[in-house]
């Protein structure tokens, strides 16, 4: 049974590499917004947001964070991890700078975006109990396969660490 998994990425560089990625099919992805609806949602400011955010994670039991060059620290990738994590839903990252954008380029490696997320009262970086994965593959055909031989895996074991933590 595949699980229903809400994802996080940064839209303009990478909708293009993210869209791989969900082609993998073991996951049941949130249905990802399309140019004039996400113009639509942003010029609703801040609460529309937030109310499109809450949807999409509805009855989600996990959060993939699919992490390019630009992911980390921005307002609302931490928005949706720190949801995510609020929500009890398991949360990891996979980086995904060797998967070819449209024009078959890989991008450079970005930090993590766990690393900018706190949780607790001793406010621990979230990237001390949640896991990022990055493929040991250097191909976008690579990694894809990489991607797709283990993300149950990962998915099972973000929904366990939550659940500890």
């Amino acid at each position: 049974m595949a699980r229903k998994c809400f994802y996080s990425f940064h839209y303009k560089p990478d909708n293009w590499r993210v869209s791989k990625i969900r082609n993998i099919g073991t996951v049941e992805g949130n249905k990802p917004a399309k140019d004039n609806d996400w113009e639509t949602i942003t010029g609703g400011g801040d609460k529309k947001i937030k109310e499109w955010i809450a949807e999409q994670m509805e009855g989600r039991t996990c959060t993939i964070i699919l992490a390019g060059s630009n992911t980390a620290d921005r307002k609302w990738i931490n928005y949706e991890i720190v949801q995510s994590w609020d929500r009890g839903m398991g949360v990891l990252v996979i980086f995904i700078h060797n998967i070819t954008d449209v024009n078959e380029n890989q991008c450079s490696k970005g930090a993590n975006p766990l690393y900018y997320v706190t949780h607790g009262p001793t406010k621990s970086r979230l990237s001390t109990i949640a896991k990022a994965y990055d493929p040991p593959r250097t191909t976008s055909k690579g990694v894809y396969s990489y991607i797709a031989e283990n993300i149950d895996e990962w998915i099972e074991e973000a929904i366990r660490i939550r659940k500890e933590n």
